[in-house]
């Protein structure tokens, strides 16, 4: 009789993969709901005013945390021009050449040609209309820090108020190490797709992180959905999925 260890099946090895990426998914998530208590207790004792800071210092010190994923974390606020409440951010991110936490200070101004709307973008206007958490990416941010990232954002509703969201950035090359590092060695190349077929993660040669799959060079499967996002993997032994 046997001894030895049985390999891995195709069904465990995606079932593993899975149970990482959303692990870490999860973990960033926790980070993104701690700020939202954070600001509902803050909504809830004293509203939303202009000129007032809903957050307060501590949330900060969660991207200081050790091992810590997230490069930007903060509040996004629903602007009311009844209330005089214009767009607004409270968001702070780790400046990568020092390490230093600084505020986002993107052009809010209407007036202005570089205006920022970000109540159109779909990291806020999904949360919004869904009242659910969302992930986008990978997407570069060229209207704040200029970083490759993925945005996981959750809305922030205060007695049944939208009062806008809150979020986190996570650098695509961060999430990548850490994901890899923890994965190990795989049998078996594999893809990490969003639902616009962009890759999100690969280890699959010449399937870029970012680039789209072009239509008819996926398998013929759906994949396999990840738990908790609108991401799916698909093991990569189809030779179409390795050519450019």
């Amino acid at each position: 009789m046997s001894t030895g260890t049985r390999p891995a099946s195709r069904a465990d090895e995606v079932a593993r993969i899975g149970a990482v990426v959303s692990d870490v998914v999860e973990r960033l998530f926790g980070t993104v709901t701690a700020v939202r208590a954070a600001a509902v207790t803050s909504c809830a004792r004293d509203g939303v005013r202009a000129g007032r800071p809903v957050l307060d210092v501590g949330v900060r010190d969660l991207l200081r945390e050790p091992g810590q994923l997230a490069v930007g974390l903060g509040l996004v606020v629903a602007p009311q021009p009844e209330r005089s409440l214009p767009l607004r951010l409270e968001w702070w991110q780790v400046d990568p050449d020092g390490g230093h936490l600084r505020t986002l200070e993107p052009d809010l101004k209407p007036t202005s040609l570089g205006y920022y709307d970000y109540t159109a973008t779909e990291w806020f206007d999904v949360p919004r209309r869904t009242g659910r958490r969302h992930v986008v990416g990978p997407y570069v941010d060229v209207h704040g820090t200029g970083r490759y990232l993925l945005t996981l954002t959750e809305p922030v509703l205060v007695d049944g108020e939208f009062v806008g969201v809150v979020g986190a950035d996570v650098s695509v090359r961060r999430f990548e190490t850490h994901l890899l590092q923890v994965l190990g060695r795989l049998p078996v190349p594999f893809l990490l797709l969003n639902d616009e077929d962009r890759v999100v993660l690969s280890t699959a040669p010449r399937r870029l992180v970012g680039g789209l799959l072009p239509p008819g060079a996926g398998p013929a499967g759906p994949g396999t959905a990840v738990a908790g996002v609108p991401w799916r993997l698909q093991l990569v032994d189809d030779a179409s999925l390795l050519r450019a």
